[in-house]
C-alpha cells in the first residue's frame, strides 16, 4: 500500500508501508488518502489527505460542490478506483492490497453499491439482476438464493415486478431494484452516489426512506448527496472542500459559512483537550478564542452579586461558547469548566474569527443573536 512521503511541487512521492486499522476507530478508516489524475496541464490532485473513520450502523451524508471529490472518495471506499498514497479499511480490510479478482469477490459479500443511474443489466429481468451478486459470490446455495432475492424485492415494494426487464418500470422502480441488489448478499456497508439525483422529490423521499429504515436494522451508509433538504437528514454530514475534509463540528456550529470560510477555519483551528473538571475560561478575565466543543460537556457557570457561583448551563459537542468575549470586549462574562470527563474543542483566534465574521454577514447575524441571548440569560440568572 502507498504511503504519503512527502508531496513535492509536481507529483507525490509514495513509499511501501506496512498499516494496520486500529481496533475501535470505525467500520471505515481512511488515513492520509490522496487522489491525483494525469492530465494534459499535468498532475491534478482531487483528494488532499483525507482522514476520517466511520462508526458502525451510522449515516452519513457526504456533500460539497461539484469536483470536490465526493465521488472519488465513495470510489476509493468501494474499491473501485485507487489511491495515489494512503490507506481505506473497511470491517478491517485493506481494501487497496487485494487483486482485481480478490477485490472483486470481498466487494461482493461486504459492501453494497448504489449509483445515480442505476447500472441494471437491461437484458435481465429486475429478479436476475438481484440474484447477480448471489451468483457471483456463493454467499447462498443455489436452492435459496430466488427466495432471498424476492425478500429483499419484497423489502423495497418492488417484489410484484420481480418478472420485468428494467426498461419496462420506472426509474424510482429501478432505483429500489438496484438497492435490493446492493442488499443481495447483506453486506454491512453500502455506498450510494447520488442515488436521488435522477429522481422526482417524492421519489427521492422513498429511496431515503428506504437507507433510514436499513441504517434503523443496523447498516452503515455512506451517500453522496447534492439535495441539502436530505443531507440534513443523515446522522452524520461530512463537507468535502477542494478535495480537503472540512471540520464537521464546525460545519454544525456554523452552518451558514460558506465552504471555503469552513475550510480557512478548519486549517486555522487549533484542537485542545482538558481534563475532567479543569476551568478553560474564567470570568473577568480576558478570552481571545472562540471555541467549538468536539467531545466532552463544559459546565457555565456565573459569579452572583453576593458572591455565590450558580452553574446556569451545560454545553455539548456541537455548541459553542467564545463569541460573547470576542464581540463585546474581551473579558468573559462566566466562568466555563470541563464536566465529569475529558472535554476536547477545537480553538479559533481572534483575528481569524473576525476574519470570518466580516466576510459572512449572515453568520455575523446569526452569532450576535447568540450573544445577545447569552448576555441576556446571564443578567438574569445574576438578578435572581
Amino acid at each position: 500500500m502507498l504511503h504519503l512521503r512527502k508531496k513535492t511541487g509536481k507529483a507525490i512521492t509514495a513509499e511501501v508501508q506496512t498499516v494496520t486499522p486500529t481496533m475501535g476507530e470505525g467500520i471505515i478508516q481512511i488515513r492520509d488518502l490522496y487522489k491525483s489524475y494525469e492530465t494534459a496541464a499535468g498532475l491534478f490532485p482531487v483528494l488532499k489527505g483525507i482522514n476520517v473513520g466511520i462508526q458502525p450502523g451510522e449515516f452519513v451524508g457526504i456533500i460539497g460542490k461539484s469536483g470536490s471529490g465526493k465521488s472519488t472518495l465513495i470510489n476509493m471506499i468501494a474499491g473501485i478506483d485507487h489511491p495515489t498514497a494512503g490507506h481505506v479499511f473497511v470491517a478491517e480490510t485493506s481494501v487497496h492490497n487485494m487483486n482485481e479478482s480478490e477485490m472483486s469477490k470481498w466487494r461482493g459479500r461486504n459492501m453494497g453499491i448504489v449509483f445515480q443511474f442505476f447500472q441494471l443489466l437491461p437484458m435481465l429481468t429486475v429478479l436476475e439482476n438481484v440474484m447477480l451478486p448471489m451468483d457471483f459470490c456463493n454467499v447462498y446455495a443455489p436452492r435459496e438464493r430466488k427466495a432471498k432475492a424476492l425478500e429483499m424485492l419484497d423489502m423495497v415494494e418492488m417484489v410484484d415486478h420481480a418478472n420485468k426487464l428494467p426498461s419496462a418500470v420506472s426509474g424510482g422502480q429501478q432505483q429500489r431494484a438496484a438497492i435490493a441488489r446492493s442488499l443481495a448478499n447483506n453486506p454491512p456497508v453500502i455506498v450510494a452516489d447520488e442515488p436521488t439525483g435522477n429522481l422526482d422529490s417524492q421519489t427521492a423521499e422513498a429511496v431515503f426512506g428506504l437507507f433510514e429504515m436499513l441504517v434503523n436494522q443496523g447498516k452503515t451508509i455512506l451517500m453522496v448527496t447534492h439535495d441539502n433538504s436530505l443531507a440534513r437528514r443523515v446522522t452524520r454530514t461530512i463537507l468535502l472542500a477542494d478535495g480537503e475534509l472540512v471540520n464537521e463540528w464546525l460545519l454544525r456550529a456554523l452552518p451558514t459559512l460558506s465552504h471555503q470560510q469552513m475550510l480557512k477555519a478548519t486549517k486555522g483551528s487549533e484542537p485542545l483537550s482538558f481534563a475532567a473538571g479543569a476551568q478553560i475560561v474564567k470570568e473577568n478575565e480576558v478570552n481571545d478564542r472562540f471555541f467549538i466543543i468536539t467531545e466532552g460537556f463544559v459546565d457555565i457557570a456565573l459569579n452572583k452579586p453576593r458572591g455565590e457561583k450558580v452553574t446556569v448551563n451545560r454545553m455539548g459537542p456541537g455548541e459553542y461558547f467564545g463569541e460573547v468575549e470576542l464581540m463585546n470586549g474581551g473579558h468573559a462574562i462566566a466562568t466555563i469548566t470541563a464536566g465529569e470527563l475529558p472535554v476536547k474543542v477545537i480553538a479559533i483566534k481572534r483575528s481569524l474569527f473576525e476574519e470570518l465574521l466580516n466576510e459572512n454577514r449572515d453568520t455575523k447575524r446569526v452569532v450576535e443573536t447568540m450573544v445577545s441571548r447569552r448576555v441576556s440569560e446571564n443578567q438574569s440568572a445574576r438578578s435572581k
